[in-house]
């Protein structure tokens, strides 16, 4: 590719619009883990007797034991979503901007 296609595509507004958008579904995402991290830690701070107080009465778990597991999966949950967005409708706004700009 030469500068003349860079140009082309850094000024189309179906790039600015991919930027935009990428960016913004990233920084929610991760403003997500931040709020879910962030509490799990307050939580451990702040209610740690919470986090220790067994499921069941017979049971021999604790509660932090879930909360952390539940912490490790929404991050995988997160990235999934993210990776679906990303093939999705972001992968099409990318070709539709290359076909674009190589006309």
């Amino acid at each position: 590719m030469n500068d003349s296609i860079y140009l082309s595509i850094q000024n189309s507004p179906r790039f600015k619009e991919l930027v935009t958008k990428r960016e913004r579904f990233a920084w929610i995402l991760s403003a997500i883990m931040l709020g879910l991290y962030s509490g799990f830690i307050l939580l451990i701070a702040y209610g740690p007797h919470i986090l220790g107080a067994k499921i069941g009465p017979d049971s021999s778990v604790t509660w932090g034991i879930p909360l952390g597991v539940g912490l490790i999966v929404s991050a995988f949950i997160l990235t999934a979503i993210y990776v679906r967005r990303a093939n999705g409708e972001f992968d099409d706004l990318n070709n539709a901007i290359l076909k674009e700009a190589q006309q």
